[in-house]
């Protein structure tokens, strides 16, 4: 039941939303889409992806359009046995679906002389947003356990119902902007700032939740069907009331006999001691109720067996009170905001005409989200006020590009994030070691120039995620990549290049054992993890003055 009332509570739907890092995206230009790596970028790319070999570009005015739309299938697949559907070898399986039809990448640049000055706009992590349309096993998994706690208490079940739905966003956007001096003819540097603003949406409910409990004690209406599951626990309060405040009246009844002096009379001859003969018989009941024979007991015995019973039945009615509220219509309507400042430093070397080598270093983003609640049906799930930590790593890129000829480039990248440094776990009160080691991204990309305005490209990325079970649930996992993509750019005239590409990501499959408690009993769960991605972009780079 417990986990009821912490639905939504812990979603992760923040994160990188295609290539990059736990909650960084790396796929931000047209030209990465095509191929793949672009960390020692001398295009007008490089604002984000190697600010200073911007410098490259010469004196004039730069500026770079781009648009990715992207898709995303997550797919969970939960073995919990009290799931519905749920069969040895057939877990059941839940989908959410992630779109982002609009994920921009822009970029200006302008160099005069040994400098560079540039600024660029993209969302630097998540940027989309999430539907799962019947939940996720989380959601799930404490009314499932309605039907074995209902039954284990004796008040038959054996199926159950819910409507749910869950809708996110998580849009952390960035705006860079850089400096860059140009040494000499083989060395450039560059400093830099981003300022990330992030905010995280949350929408839904867990609502109409039903059970059949057959047990008509507490209503007629208790025989089988499917019903509300918060009308019947508030129908077993009132019984279970009901049948405590009589176990109390009884007991004081009798003990006025008993002060009397006839404590060891039998109860079932109290019509002689001025008890009615349906007082007798409600007693008896009672008596029955609380699971005891009362034939043979004498006022006394009778009236130590109401006493400990009625707290008892006070104490179930309590129970069942508390139930019907947890099992009330769940809404959420509520967002998480907060801003953070990423200094950035680069250096760009090229030791000959066909080579370039890039370093750049990202620094930590510090990151405190604030919590904004704006539906006040959620039982408590959001805090109005709340602050979450959610930084983002800092980052070192290192990327490499040779030309063995005129019309063939070849380009190598890679990525570190120092994810170790992080508190992903979201609190400054806990500390949830989820990172064994720290994320890596490797890439290569190859590009050809068929004609002087035709090229075509290729490329592949593959990450390495370092998380450990701690960090893996149904609401945010991470998992190993290769992804493949390729395209073509065009040359439309010497002021204006067009790029166009796409990309298909394959995630390795993961999975998690863990132990979900039923009360006190741990029953094993095996989570199974799946995910897939696709992405078609394009983007209009000009130059002026070249």
């Amino acid at each position: 039941m417990k986990k009821i009332l912490t639905f939504f509570a812990g979603a992760m739907i923040a994160g990188s939303l295609f290539a990059g890092g736990l909650v960084t995206n790396t796929n931000q230009s047209a030209r990465y889409t095509r191929f793949q790596s672009r960390n020692a970028s001398t295009g007008i790319d490089a604002v984000y992806y190697n600010p200073a070999g911007l410098t490259k570009l010469g004196d004039g005015l730069f500026c770079s359009f781009n648009n990715q739309t992207i898709g995303q299938t997550k797919t969970v697949l939960s073995s919990y046995p009290y799931l519905t559907g749920v069969t040895v070898g057939n877990p059941k399986e839940y989908i959410g679906k992630v779109s982002a039809p609009i994920y921009p990448g822009v970029y200006v640049a302008y160099n005069t002389g040994k400098l560079s000055f540039s600024a660029g706009f993209n969302p630097i992590g998540g940027g989309g947003g999430a539907k799962y349309a019947t939940g996720l096993p989380s959601f799930e998994m404490g009314i499932a356990d309605l039907v074995p706690m209902l039954s284990y208490q004796g008040l038959p079940t054996t199926a159950y119902s819910a409507d749910i739905l869950f809708e996110g966003t998580s849009t952390y956007l960035g705006y860079q902007a850089n400096i860059g001096y140009k040494i000499n003819d083989m060395l450039s540097i560059a400093v830099g700032a981003r300022l990330v603003t992030a905010k995280n949406t949350y929408s839904g409910y867990l609502k109409n939740i039903k059970i059949n409990t057959n047990y008509p004690t507490f209503g007629a209406s208790y025989t089988g069907g499917m019903v509300l599951a918060s009308e019947f626990f508030t129908s077993g309060a009132t019984f279970l009331s009901t049948v405590s405040g009589g176990m109390t009246q009884s007991a004081a009844g009798l003990g006025q006999i008993s002060a009397a002096g006839y404590g060891a009379q039998l109860l079932a001859n109290g019509t002689a001691l001025g008890l009615s003969a349906a007082q007798v018989a409600q007693m008896q009941q009672l008596i029955g109720a609380a699971g005891q024979n009362p034939t043979g007991l004498t006022i006394d015995q009778a009236r130590a067996i109401l006493s400990g019973a009625a707290p008892v039945f006070a104490a179930k009615a309590a129970a069942m009170t508390v139930n019907a509220a947890k099992t009330q219509d769940i809404y959420v309507e509520a967002s998480k905001a907060g801003k953070g400042f990423t200094p950035i430093i680069s250096a760009n070397f090229s030791p000959s005409k066909n080579l370039n080598i890039a370093v750049k270093y990202e620094f930590q983003t510090k990151l405190d989200l604030t919590t904004k609640v704006t539906d006040n049906k959620t039982g408590g799930i959001f805090t109005d006020g709340s602050s979450t930590i959610a930084d983002m790593p800092a980052i070192l890129g290192v990327g490499i590009e040779y030309k063995p000829m005129n019309k063939l480039l070849l380009s190598a990248s890679m990525n570190y994030y120092f994810d170790k440094k992080v508190d992903y776990d979201g609190s400054a009160d806990i500390n949830v070691n989820m990172i064994d080691k720290n994320f890596k991204e490797f890439a290569v990309g190859a590009e050809y120039s068929l004609t002087n305005k035709l090229r075509v490209s290729a490329g592949w990325v593959g990450t390495y995620t370092g998380v450990n079970l701690n960090y893996q649930n149904d609401q945010g996992y991470s998992l190993n990549t290769n992804s493949i993509g390729a395209g073509f750019g065009l040359q439309i005239t010497k002021m204006i290049d067009l790029n166009i590409g796409g990309q298909y990501t394959i995630y390795k499959e993961g999975s998690k054992a863990y132990n979900h408690m039923l009360g006190t009993s741990p029953i094993p769960v095996t989570e199974t993890y799946k995910k897939d991605t696709w992405v078609v972009a394009i983007g209009l780079d000009f130059a002026f003055g070249k």
